[in-house]
């Protein structure tokens, strides 16, 4: 495992080594503002926290036990275009009539480098590396686990902004799409508590969203209420393939579909989104997750809104 993490380190040293492109805290790209999403990530590096992301939920078993997951996180950018996130959870699950598991997951860090950022054709890329952290969490409370993980991931998004402004297809331009695929690798193949196979898995997720914001001050003015125009709908999905080292356990698909709501503002937005399971391997009943996130460049400027090497940047900000 030593060599694993020594592989990881080094994969870091070189994304950070790379050529820089022009980046801007936030996610914006051109025109567009990519807002931080709920249970995907948005594909930009930045200076910014979720404090915090409150999840309920049932899960897969039968009776399904209640969980509830309280989730912070912190982004940093190290340069312009290479940041590092910390993310923790607390976790309780309590089962019907039986035990109450509580506890902390295993501590996850994500090291993320902007490929590409296009301003006329509103589209962003980066590559993450998602490691989490084995051996850091409740693993005495069936929270944690005793192995970590690697997970290499992609990132993308695209607004529809360079669409033809005309009559019909303009109302298309405030739409925007990301996705994010990543493949996770364990440290381990068999897990001896359990007594099972560890599988290796494909994670895949997105987002499709249509921006308020983007319609007033790209598009056309309604002259809607001013608390419309701060929002953007969205609709969430998450889903998880296992592809590899899967024997004895189930090779169905789970992941659940988020529809849902966020309210930017200048410093922060706030998001609420139900969590609808796919199928009943994935969960029972509808779950819910909200979230307050945090602009760390706008509200401090000069300090913590800073990447720690390299030139300063202003902050963008968005019109409402």
């Amino acid at each position: 495992m030593a060599a694993t993490f020594l592989q990881a380190g080094a994969l870091a040293i070189i994304i950070a080594s790379l050529p820089l492109s022009t980046a801007s805290a936030h996610c914006f790209t051109g025109a567009r503002f990519l807002p931080a999403t709920l249970i995907t990530d948005d594909p930009c590096v930045a200076d910014e926290m979720s404090i915090p992301t409150i999840t309920w939920s049932q899960t897969a078993d039968n009776p399904p036990a209640q969980e509830i997951d309280l989730e912070a996180d912190f982004s940093k950018r190290i340069t312009q275009d290479f940041g590092i996130t910390l993310q923790e959870t607390w976790s309780q699950i309590q089962h019907p009539g039986g035990p109450t598991q509580a506890g902390f997951q295993d501590l996850e860090t994500t090291f993320q480098y902007q490929l590409l950022k296009d301003g006329p054709h509103e589209l962003a890329m980066l590559l993450g590396l998602i490691v989490d952290w084995g051996g850091t969490g409740a693993t005495n409370a069936g929270i944690g686990t005793s192995y970590s993980t690697l997970t290499p991931t992609f990132y993308v998004g695209k607004g529809l902004g360079d669409l033809p402004d005309t009559d019909v297809v303009r109302w298309l331009r405030p739409l925007a799409v990301t996705a994010e695929v990543g493949y996770a690798v364990p440290s381990s193949s068999f897990d001896l508590v359990a007594n099972t196979f560890i599988p290796q898995t494909l994670n895949w997720s997105g987002s499709i969203q249509y921006s308020m914001p983007y319609l007033k001050s790209n598009v056309v003015d309604l002259e809607l209420p001013d608390f419309i125009n701060h929002l953007i709908p969205i609709v969430e999905y998450s889903f998880t393939t296992p592809v590899a080292n899967n024997f004895g356990n189930s090779w169905v698909t789970t992941g659940t579909i988020n529809p849902g709501v966020i309210w930017v503002g200048t410093y922060y937005q706030v998001a609420l989104e139900a969590q609808i399971p796919v199928n009943a391997e994935s969960g029972h009943g509808v779950g819910v997750i909200g979230q307050l996130h945090l602009y760390l460049d706008d509200m401090f400027p000069t300090t913590v809104g800073q990447p720690l090497f390299g030139p300063k940047t202003t902050p963008q900000k968005l019109t409402f």
